[in-house]
């Protein structure tokens, strides 16, 4: 009985040594923010007004996007937000804000309707100029058209930003 015990364990010791030999030639970095890169030098950020330029414009639209992707930015990185020209600023305008009949039924009337808002960014970098973009990018969500706009309007309007900002941020600091 005391053979079979040192056999079990001998057999677990030849089995979890490879582990401990070659555990230290390994290493993982934890990152909690989520992929997030950011250069050391880069302390500060800014946000400008996204002016909206879509022909159907909601009047505290582009308010409430500038202020929750300055929100976001807060949140999720380690930058410190600055009223005028920070080491990175966000600036642009909202150029679709619009509603269009989608999946035309037999009666030529639409079953649902898509909402889809588009933002145009520009992404300056105070330091290092070469690291300036500008991209579009947009979302959208549909709706069933039995529905009133202006009764789904506000939460998928709150939808949407989330996932422009989330495009934004990946663009600006989540290296692929």
């Amino acid at each position: 009985m005391i053979l079979t015990k040192m056999k079990f364990i001998y057999c677990r010791i030849i089995l979890f040594l490879p582990f401990l030999i070659f555990g230290g030639c390994f290493s993982m970095k934890y990152d909690f923010k989520g992929g997030v890169s950011i250069r050391p030098e880069i302390k500060t950020f800014s946000v400008q007004y996204f002016d909206n330029r879509a022909q159907l414009v909601e009047p505290s639209f582009s308010q409430r996007f500038t202020d929750a992707l300055r929100e976001h930015i807060e949140n999720n990185t380690n930058l410190r937000y600055v009223n005028g020209l920070g080491d990175i600023d966000f600036s642009g305008s909202i150029v679709s804000y619009e509603i269009t009949p989608q999946s035309i039924t037999s009666g030529e009337t639409a079953a649902m309707t898509r909402f889809n808002i588009g933002v145009k960014l520009s992404y300056m970098d105070t330091q290092k100029p070469e690291e300036d973009f500008e991209k579009s990018v947009s979302g959208f969500r549909e709706f069933e058209s039995s529905q009133s706009f202006s009764s789904v309007e506000l939460e998928l309007s709150d939808e949407i930003i989330d996932e422009i900002i989330e495009q934004i941020y990946n663009a600006a600091f989540v290296n692929w």
